[in-house]
């Protein structure tokens, strides 16, 4: 071989080694910037201030709003559902929508109920769902 040769066959496989990571990752990863708010690791309760402006989507049944890894929908008058913000499939983050009561990825396709079992795939995993309570405006996440 020549060394033109063998120094450009280099070049290729280091350039495709140094770029592979970004595009395996590109397809693996949630859209959404607030995915590693310091309470998103807590295993402890979590209490939320529902007048808080950043959580105003849920002053009304059908409004929907995240926080940390959770999706908070407000489905009744004083009754709230929450579930983890990232699809089964490929952790992108998800979207409610309240015309349908269902929860959507609009990145491959799967939906989910309410509740958080699977409607359709390619996800095959039901959402984590978590105990929602709700007291003088405070929302306690356990």
């Amino acid at each position: 071989m020549r060394r033109r040769d063998f120094i450009s066959k280099v070049a290729i496989g280091g350039s495709i080694l140094f770029a592979s990571p970004f595009y395996l990752n590109s397809c693996s990863k949630g859209g959404d910037s607030s995915t590693d708010s310091p309470d998103s690791s807590n295993t402890g309760p979590i209490t939320i201030d529902l007048t808080d402006s950043q959580f105003s989507a849920l002053d009304t049944v059908g409004g929907y709003a995240y926080y940390g890894k959770y999706m908070i929908i407000r489905n009744g008058e004083s009754s709230f559902v929450v579930l983890s913000k990232y699809c089964t499939h490929q952790n992108f983050t998800l979207e409610y929508l309240p015309d349908t009561n269902q929860i959507r990825c609009n990145n491959h396709g799967s939906m989910f109920t309410i509740d958080g079992a699977v409607i359709n795939g390619p996800a095959s995993r039901s959402l984590a769902s978590y105990t929602a309570t709700v007291s003088d405006n405070m929302l306690t996440i356990s």
